[in-house]
């Protein structure tokens, strides 16, 4: 119950009678509001603010302890110094950038301030209080909880940032996908190219194996000997048999690693089938994502696959690959210091297939895994994280009328299961081919 100083009831009826009123006002209006008077002392705390700061009335009205609602230690509250006449200058020094006048109310002024003991944040609105004769008699002051609209704002901007950050991916995403448009048509000629001089040179060693037998045959003529033993010597012929064949074939090798990761890479971002829906092969995008993610990979994992026999399945395959990326590197950062594992299992079970991807990592407390999948929630550090990773594989495996569990214990590992029907609604069963380069 509010209460107001006996002081402020003294003198005529109309001002006792205008004190109630505003005491009636006051301690029924559900916003948290206080009233001071002249001296500074509290003559009203209403029940908003009672239950806000777990402050009675009884232990505030009638003195200058207001401050306990906001400060540790004394000192003065906006309507004090409102109260007080401060010039403007003096409020910017004391609030910097955070008060303002009010829209609304003339001479009140506006603060927006955070109070970390309550985690709260406020809006802070102080006026004068004046009689029928204009005189001041005291100043009032309220306060809107606008934590929320704080909370929101702030994840608002984190989601701005992050499609900033996706926008500026997306980017790199297509300068990538032409970067392997460019290079998988030179790395085909190539290629061909040393299948065919693969061929001509084995023509030219028997070329030189007749020439070789020519000259047996020649040894009772010196002149065509000496000659043909020169050249031998000066062409080194002995060691290019043996080293040609092998420059070939280690260029073979190293063009066709050009070429699988360039496959991988086009294989993950499908940037040749538009988003179509398509009958895939998961094996092959987990490979594919195997490949691309090797490098985050292979200094802290061993990966181990255990496929079982399952039927290609419709799907959008490059988004899916990227729900196996996010699973893929979240587990090998659950690691830690020491080296782990990563089991990749797959099977079918009636009219699905499913996926398990396992670690033997630091595990996920019960706590968290209520959480995981909710947008912006991460337990990485800061700038480590988005915390969307895992929401949009949540997202992705519900548009594909999929499934996706999470099962863990603290120091024994994660297991993700993934399970996605073989059939999908009006979804064209369509399977894309890749052209290779012919030999030449």
């Amino acid at each position: 119950m509010s209460n107001f100083s006996v002081d402020l009831l003294s003198g005529d009826t109309s001002q006792q009678h205008g004190w109630q009123m505003l005491t009636q006002i006051v301690d029924s209006d559900p916003v948290p509001t206080l009233v001071l008077n002249v001296r500074h002392e509290v003559t009203h705390w209403n029940r908003a603010m009672e239950k806000t700061f777990g402050i009675p009335a009884s232990e505030v009205v009638g003195t200058r302890d207001q401050w306990r609602a906001f400060y540790e230690t004394a000192r003065p509250v906006l309507a004090d110094i409102v109260l007080d006449r401060a010039s403007e200058a003096v409020l910017r020094e004391l609030y910097e950038d955070r008060i303002q006048r009010s829209e609304l109310i003339s001479d009140a002024w506006e603060v927006e301030d955070y109070f970390a003991h309550l985690d709260k944040w406020f809006v802070f609105t102080a006026t004068l209080l004046h009689d029928a004769r204009g005189s001041v008699i005291g100043a009032i002051e309220t306060l809107v909880d606008v934590t929320e609209r704080k909370r929101v704002q702030e994840q608002l901007t984190e989601a701005q940032q992050q499609l900033v950050q996706a926008e500026k991916l997306a980017s790199i995403g297509q300068l990538a996908a032409g970067v392997a448009h460019e290079i998988n048509n030179p790395i085909g000629y190539v290629h061909s190219n040393l299948n065919a001089l693969g061929r001509y040179i084995g023509d030219l060693f028997r070329a030189l194996e007749m020439y070789e037998g020519i000259a047996r045959q020649a040894e009772g003529q010196p002149g065509v000997q000496a000659a043909l033993e020169r050249v031998r010597k000066d062409l080194d012929l002995d060691f290019l048999k043996e080293d040609v064949p092998t420059l070939v074939r280690e260029c073979q090798e190293g063009t066709g690693r050009v070429k699988k990761i360039v496959q991988d890479l086009k294989n993950f971002s499908r940037v040749d089938t538009h988003e179509e829906w398509q009958m895939a092969d998961l094996h092959q995008g987990i490979d594919s994502t195997l490949s691309l993610a090797a490098n985050e990979l292979k200094y802290q994992v061993d990966v181990v696959k255990e496929y079982g026999d399952i039927p290609p399945v419709p799907c959008l395959p490059s988004q899916l690959n990227q729900v196996f990326l996010n699973l893929l590197v979240n587990a090998a950062q659950a690691m830690g210091e020491t080296r782990g594992r990563i089991t990749i299992r797959t099977g079918r079970k009636r009219e699905r297939v499913w996926v398990e991807i396992e670690d033997n990592g630091c595990g996920i407390s019960r706590e968290l895994q209520q959480k995981i999948f909710d947008p912006f929630f991460t337990t990485k550090p800061v700038g480590k994280g988005t915390g969307l990773g895992l929401s949009l594989s949540y997202g992705i495996i519900q548009k594909h009328r999929g499934q996706i569990f999470v099962a863990s214990e603290i120091g024994r590992g994660t297991i993700f299961s993934i399970s996605l029907p073989l059939t999908q609604p009006i979804i064209q069963p369509r399977t894309e081919s890749i052209q290779e380069p012919s030999d030449a």
